[in-house]
């Protein structure tokens, strides 16, 4: 596995903003990632929701983090900077997610999933347990969980509403519609465009469909035995996730042995990014712990 490295080391205490996009070679495909925060511990590694590309990690999260911990954030194999085409199914995804992980040389990881990334993250701990030491799992739910089938269902009508009124989808689909979630939004969509130059690729519109699939196919597969994780986790969530309902968290923290669970009041899906100051700090204690 041979490794492109185009910036200077993690080390360097650059704000997320202005970090050097890299790329590893793995298994003759090239991966995009951004690494940030001090080169001490136990890294901490991010999976991103659908369709996300590098530049949809929330900046505000991934600097508070990264104060005291070595953050890799990375792009699906097919979206954004990553080369081959995007897996239809999670378990490909966690596939990947373990290769990369091996390639930039780490024996030990912690892992936070967000959405679709929190699937892949739980699918890497059931696969690799002696690879994650904790596991933080965000607006995001366990293989057959309640609703997960029904996300393009869900999805299509605010997408089309996000197009009539100009706005970002992720203004409604990550959001509470009362004013607190509103200005949320607001605050949220300007971090994702404090990046100027070098921003990554958005995904392409068959990538998109190709993860929705893999997403739809995690909602119908079979429960996990995700009574076999041992790694402590952390699960947070808004009460009021439209995407991934939030009845996904509360079952996850029932099955996982010695969960803990966070839900925010009047928060969707984008729960973290709403509360990001609080979640930075309780992410931060949870992984110190």
């Amino acid at each position: 596995m041979n490794s492109t490295q185009t910036s200077t080391p993690s080390g360097s205490q650059t704000s997320f903003i202005n970090a050097t996009n890299q790329t590893i070679t793995v298994n003759g495909i090239p991966f995009a990632y951004r690494d940030t925060g001090p080169a001490t511990g136990v890294p901490l590694v991010l999976f991103n929701h659908w369709g996300a590309v590098l530049d949809n990690f929330d900046p505000a999260i991934i600097d508070g983090l990264a104060q005291t911990r070595r953050v890799i954030t990375t792009d699906y194999r097919g979206i954004g900077g990553s080369g081959g085409s995007a897996p239809l199914t999670v378990g490909e995804m966690a596939d990947d997610a373990i290769q990369l992980i091996h390639a930039l040389g780490l024996e030990t990881v912690d892992v936070l999933g967000f959405s679709l990334g929190g699937f892949v993250a739980q699918d890497i701990a059931l696969k690799a347990p002696n690879l994650v030491r904790r596991l933080i799992l965000t607006g995001t739910g366990p293989a057959g969980g309640s609703g997960i089938d029904k996300v393009g269902s869900v999805t299509w009508p605010l997408m089309l509403k996000g197009l009539l009124t100009l706005r970002d989808p992720k203004f409604y689909l990550f959001f509470t519609s009362t004013p607190n979630g509103r200005r949320s939004a607001s605050l949220y969509l300007q971090r994702l465009k404090a990046r100027k130059k070098n921003r990554d690729k958005g995904p392409t519109p068959s990538a998109f469909l190709r993860q929705l699939k893999a997403i739809t196919a995690w909602g119908k597969q079979p429960p996990q035995d995700l009574g076999r994780l041992r790694t402590p986790t952390l699960i947070v969530n808004g009460d009021n996730d439209i995407m991934v309902p939030s009845v996904n968290s509360s079952a996850l923290a029932k099955r996982i042995p010695n969960a803990q669970l966070v839900i925010y009041e009047d928060a969707g899906h984008g729960g973290i990014f709403q509360h990001h100051v609080d979640f930075v700090a309780k992410a931060q204690a949870f992984l110190d712990a």
